[in-house]
């Protein structure tokens, strides 16, 4: 998020080109540079001021106790701290690590999780942190050796089959350096104790033993397919939705979605987010400013689309927002 327009439109940029890895099978952003990604407090992927969510966090927390326990469980990279705020209300054992934690809480320690500090859990937890690696199977190996090569690992990481069975063109950013499927794991681990989808088929969700960790060789009867008409419904949106661009979410799809529509020549008028940490900010690429609901609503005209970037909140959003507007989740054809 940025201070002004100019700053979010002046925004570090790069490319993203995705290739399968004809060794790994794994599939990346072969573009990708490192040194351009700095998270820092200007970085705002919190998503637990929705319910839906919150409801999703229960689940793996469940998930979580149900196959690891609570007893010496270890979140690296808990980012603001509220799933190991969840799992501390819920009696479990967890210490957390993230050097750009900005909390208080004295079981989170701002540093990254290694061998040198001699701490090791029965569990680890990863949630969104593995997609952000620039090599992820390495960044495994070295987690594996920090806790002593042994103890389960949960996973979770955004679904690459569910982005191109829902055409999601918005859900490839640059943050995002590795697409993961379901069969990447099975191939990375010997043993995988829970494999499934979660939050709407949208999240991968992997309980895996780190003793059985190895690297991933491909499969070349289980090839990446991914869709040539990936991107057809931008193209269609743009000619044919005349009417005002009002988009609910202001976070990764939204900035996408915002900036590819602008290229595509019919930009977004109003972003809606519920985060107070976003509102009066403004979007990389497009410089265009998150609203509150109460701002983003006012004066809206009857019978407008509002895009809903997750459909997993149309429900929540179409309450809040109420019965005169039309809703168009954007992960359905």
């Amino acid at each position: 998020m940025y201070d002004s327009p100019a700053e979010g439109r002046d925004c570090p940029r790069g490319d993203v080109v995705l290739v399968e890895d004809m060794e790994t099978g794994l599939v990346r952003n072969a573009a990708f540079d490192a040194s351009q990604m700095e998270y820092d407090a200007a970085y705002q992927n919190e998503q637990g001021n929705s319910a839906q969510f919150q409801r999703h966090l229960d689940e793996v927390a469940s998930l979580i106790e149900t196959t690891m326990g609570r007893d010496r469980l270890v979140e690296v990279g808990c980012g603001k701290g509220r799933f190991l705020e969840l799992m501390l209300s819920r009696g479990a054992d967890v210490t957390g690590f993230d050097p750009t934690y900005e909390g208080s809480n004295p079981r989170v320690r701002k540093a990254y999780f290694s061998e040198a500090l001699g701490i090791r859990g029965e569990g680890l937890i990863l949630r969104h942190v593995l997609e952000h690696i620039d090599d992820p199977v390495a960044f495994l190996f070295r987690l594996a050796q920090a806790n002593g090569g042994q103890g389960l690992i949960y996973i979770e990481v955004p679904c690459l089959d569910w982005i191109c069975t829902h055409r999601a063109w918005f859900d490839i950013f640059y943050e995002h350096v590795n697409y993961f499927r379901l069969t990447d794991f099975h191939r990375i681990f010997g043993r995988v104790v829970q494999a499934d989808r979660g939050f709407g088929g949208q999240y991968l969700r992997i309980v895996a033993d780190l003793a059985s960790l190895r690297r991933p060789v491909r499969d070349a009867g289980d090839a990446v397919s991914f869709p040539e008409d990936f991107t057809t419904r931008l193209e269609r949106e743009a000619t044919e939705d005349l009417g005002p661009c009002v988009v609910w979410g202001g976070a990764s799809k939204g900035v996408i979605f915002a900036l590819l529509r602008e290229r595509a020549g019919h930009p977004v008028d109003r972003v809606i987010d519920i985060n107070p940490s976003k509102q009066g900010k403004y979007l990389a690429g497009t410089g265009l400013c998150v609203l509150s609901p109460e701002q983003g609503l006012a004066g809206l005209a009857e019978g407008s689309t509002i895009h809903v970037m997750n459909p997993n909140y149309l429900p929540e959003i179409a309450a809040m927002a109420g019965p005169g507007f039309v809703y168009k989740g954007m992960s359905h054809d």
